[in-house]
C-alpha cells in the first residue's frame, strides 16, 4: 500500500514540480512523514541527502503543532455529528491502543516512540497520542522534534547507506 501511495504521489507530481517538492511533500503525508520522504529521496529520486534532510524534516514538522493544538478541539466536535463519530473513535482507539510506552516513560517514551521507524509510529501517531493524553505543548513538541532528529539519523543511513550506497567514510 506504501509503495502505491508514494508511485502515486511521484507519478502525480514528477512531471510539474522539482524532486525537493515530492520529498517536501511526502514528508507531511501521515504514514509515509520523514520516513518515507528519504527513502524517496535517495535511492528513487536522487536528491543530495544535504537537501533531503532538512527538507524532510521541515515537512514532518509542519502539521505536529496544528494536531498537539488542535486535534482535540477537532474531535470533539466531529463525535458531535453522527456521521463522523464512528471515524473518530477508530482513530482514537487505534492511537491509544499504541500509547502504553508513551504514557509509561513519558517524555522519552515519546522522543523513541517518534524516532524508531517501525509501522505506526511517527511524528503524526505521536502527536495525536500526546494530545489525546494530555501532555503539554511544551513538553510534547520538543519530544516529537527529538523523535524526528532520531528518525532522520536512522533513515538517512538506511536511506543513503544502505539502499543508496554511499560511503560515509570517504
Amino acid at each position: 500500500m506504501t509503495e502505491t501511495l508514494i508511485q502515486g504521489i511521484i507519478d502525480a507530481l514528477g512531471g510539474s514540480v522539482g524532486k525537493e517538492v515530492i520529498v517536501f511533500i511526502i514528508s507531511m503525508i501521515p504514514i509515509l512523514e520523514l520516513r518515507g520522504a528519504l527513502l524517496v529521496a535517495g535511492p528513487l529520486l536522487g536528491v543530495p541527502v544535504t537537501s533531503a534532510v532538512p527538507i524532510s524534516i521541515i515537512g514532518n514538522i509542519i502539521p505536529v503543532p496544528f494536531i498537539l493544538l488542535l486535534i482535540t478541539p477537532v474531535f470533539r466536535w466531529m463525535k458531535g455529528m453522527k456521521i463522523f463519530r464512528p471515524m473518530v473513535e477508530k482513530l482514537e482507539s487505534k492511537a491509544m491502543s499504541k500509547s502504553d510506552k508513551i504514557e509509561k516513560y513519558d517524555f522519552w517514551g515519546l522522543v523513541l516512540f517518534v524516532g524508531i521507524p517501525l509501522p505506526g509510529t511517527g511524528a503524526w501517531t505521536g502527536s495525536l497520542i500526546a494530545a489525546l493524553l494530555g501532555i503539554k505543548f511544551k513538553k510534547a513538541f520538543p519530544a516529537v522534534i527529538l523523535g524526528i532528529c532520531m528518525a532522520t539519523v536512522i533513515m538517512c543511513f538506511i536511506s543513503y547507506v544502505l539502499l543508496g550506497g554511499v560511503n560515509l567514510l570517504g
